[in-house]
């Protein structure tokens, strides 16, 4: 099975199981993990499912949308920031996620 895990600004950390096809935001909103807000539900608007991705992960690329939208979060954009809601779960896929301090 697919985990996340999620890391909080204090270094505590979280790990789920996940279901292939959610997003890494589904996955933490479902799962009661802090600091993963997601107020627009997955519509990329909002920019409250920030996060930093570990550096080794493999994922799809980055669309113009999900680009301009980090340029809007409440914590300094990083050249790993991502919109967890952005990002699909696959088949055996293990991610490492951490959430900005304004987020917590």
């Amino acid at each position: 099975m697919p985990q996340v895990t999620y890391t909080d600004h204090t270094g505590r950390s979280r790990t789920v199981t996940a279901n292939v096809g959610d997003s890494v935001m589904e996955t933490a909103v479902r799962n009661g993990v802090p600091g993963i807000v997601g107020e627009c539900g997955g519509s990329l608007s909002c920019a409250t499912c920030h996060v930093y991705v570990e550096e080794t992960a493999a994922l799809a690329p980055m669309e113009n949308m999900e680009d301009e939208m980090l340029w809007g979060t409440a914590q300094e954009r990083r050249d790993n920031s991502r919109l967890s809601c952005q990002l699909r779960v696959t088949e055996g896929c293990e991610l490492h996620v951490t959430t900005p301090a304004t987020q917590g």
